[in-house]
Order: C-alpha cells, then structure tokens, then sequence
C-alpha cells in the first residue's frame, strides 16, 4: 500500500511539473510599408497560420480594433515619440493607457513596451525611461490590469561591455546608471526584460571571426565552451551574455523575453533567401529548448517581423519580412509546434 501510495504520489508531481508548451513564437507586425495588407486581413493570416501571438510597435488604433476578439496575444508599443508624455505625469500615463488599453477590451494585451531601443547615452529620451515605466504600470493598476499586462521596456545588446565568454557577460559601466533602476523596476513587479538579439549583425559585422553555420544554427558541434556549458549557436551565447549581465546588475531572478530576432533576405552582406530560412527555422525549432544557462525553459521569441516592409531605411531593412506583402510565406515556418518542458513558475 505504501508503495503504491509512492508511486502514485510520483505521478501526481511528475503531471504538476511536466507539461506541454507552445514554441511560444510571435512575429513583429510593422506597417512602414506602402502596399501592405490591412490589419483585418493581418489577423486572418495570423489565424490561418497559427500565429498566437503579435508585436506592434504603437498604439495603431486599426490595427487593435482588428485584433479585438482573436485571442492573439500582443505586446504592444508605447513608442518612443510618447515617453514625454506618459513620463510626465501619472494622469498623462493614464490617459493613455485609457485610450490605447482599456478601451479595447477584446485584446489579449501581454505585455507594454515602453521604448524601444533606447540608447543610454541619450539625453532627451533616456531619462524618460523609467518614469515613464512607472507610470505606465500605475495606469494598469489604476484600470485592474496589473494581473494581466507586464509593463517593461525594449533594450537592444549593444549595452553589453563583456561578451565574452558568456559567463562573464557585463553592462558597460557607463550604461549602469540607466539600466539598473529598470532591472529594479522589473524585478519588483515581476516582469521580463525584453531583447532585441540579432547574430545576423554580429555575423555581418565580423564573418572572420563568426562562422555563418554559428549564426544559423547549424555548427555540426559545440563552438564555445564555458566551463560545463557548450555553445552551438550564436544565439544562445548572445542570450547567456545578458543573463550574465543582469545577475550581476542585481537582475538574477528576471526572465528575458526576444522581443525581435530576424535574418534579412536581401539587400547586405549573408543576407540571402537561403541563409534568411534556414535562421528562421532554426529559431523557431529552438526556441523551446532554452539555453546553456537555462536548459530547458523555452524562450517567447518575435520574429521580425511579418512583412517586408519597403518604406524603411537603409535597404537591408526593407527585407526581414517572413511573409511578402501579398501574404505569400517566404519560409515554411511551424508557428505552433508543441514541445514537452518544466514549468518554472
């Protein structure tokens, strides 16, 4: 009897701690385009293919009305030409999240992005940053939905001091005093830091020394050792440099969210329709397995982004699009594969 009370004890654990997870893959939906397909025929295609969740990068009021009722889950933009705004006074951060939030009901909002990519050094908007984030997230509160949205902020890795090896990973000391009171914020409510990681550029930028199979997932063995962890991929050394970073910035426990990773198709140096599908589908099949430091916990990635986009500026970014503007795919990607996991939280 005993035994079988063990037994059955085991299984009772083993179901509370294994489960099933989505690749928990989105795609960033940008509109600098001039012959894109309307928002409404957007979300169609996010539905036909199995693409749960989405990034935008402001408040674009078609685009949240199209979304309304079709459970694709957003993070969504406080863009930086709004920091001023919202960072200047509780009642301004509510007034936005009143016209941008909590008047869509329908919308599965995930997580606000206050910012984007802004750099430290940054007179005008940096300063911004973390007020803005707070006041953002009183908003929430302030409409009940605290329990439901993460409010955070978009970094990109070019604050990084230290990149090598992964474990020794560091902020450079001049991007401290910007960084360390949003890691504060994070940590106290909770809520992930969201990357923008691109090998790509660090591949274009130094070929000799980056090898295109490390860039794309496809190296046949381990690159880089670092003590007990190997790595195969850039992508995982790129994302363990930052882990690094934030536990030595008083971050350790914080979650680190892709919130862009792409390949372009055209238009620079590797940037070719092979090389381009052959990142995305590697990302996209990896991404439930975690890193070196934290195997296992699989890793909520964006693509960017959805479409190319033949507005932007300089030429290789008109080209990082998944799909062409007519809807066609580029690359046959698997939005909605199922891989066994731990739950962590």
């Amino acid at each position: 009897m005993s035994s079988m009370a063990s037994l059955l004890l085991l299984l009772v654990l083993l179901c509370v701690c294994i489960h099933t997870t989505e690749s928990q893959i989105g795609v960033c939906y940008g509109l600098l385009g001039n012959n894109l397909p309307s928002p409404t025929e957007v979300v169609s295609l996010c539905n036909s293919r199995n693409i749960r969740r989405m990034r935008i990068y402001d408040p674009n009021q078609s685009v949240l009305q199209a979304l309304s009722g079709s459970n694709i889950e957003l993070m969504f933009g406080v863009p930086n030409s709004d920091l001023q705004y919202v960072a200047s006074s509780r009642d301004n951060a509510r007034d936005w999240v009143r016209r941008n939030v909590a008047n869509f009901p329908g919308v599965k909002f995930r997580y606000i992005a206050v910012g984007n990519e802004v750099k430290p050094d940054d007179g005008t908007l940096a300063p911004l940053v973390h007020p803005a984030l707070t006041n953002v997230q009183e908003a929430i509160a302030f409409y009940g939905l605290k329990d439901q949205i993460k409010v955070s902020t978009s970094v990109d890795t070019t604050m990084i001091g230290v990149d090598f090896p992964p474990s020794q990973g560091a902020f450079r000391d001049n991007v401290r005093s910007y960084i360390d009171p949003i890691i504060g914020f994070l940590v106290a409510i909770n809520a992930p830091l969201l990357v923008n990681v691109y090998p790509y550029f660090s591949y274009a930028g130094n070929p000799s020394a980056i090898s295109l199979a490390y860039a794309t997932f496809t190296s046949p063995g381990v690159v880089v050792q670092d003590g007990a962890n190997g790595y195969q991929n850039l992508f995982d050394a790129m994302l363990d440099v930052m882990y690094s970073a934030l536990e030595k910035a008083g971050g350790a426990s914080l979650e680190i969210v892709i919130s862009e990773t792409g390949w372009p198709s055209d238009g620079g140096f590797g940037a070719t329709l092979d090389n381009a599908r052959t990142y995305y589908t590697n990302m996209v099949s990896h991404a439930p397995r975690g890193t070196p430091k934290r195997p296992g916990r699989a890793i909520e990635t964006y693509l960017f982004s959805m479409f190319d986009e033949n507005n932007k500026e300089p030429q290789i970014e008109k080209n990082f699009g998944v799909f062409y503007p007519n809807q066609q795919a580029k690359y046959n990607l698997n939005f909605n594969s199922v891989q066994k996991g731990f739950e962590t939280s």
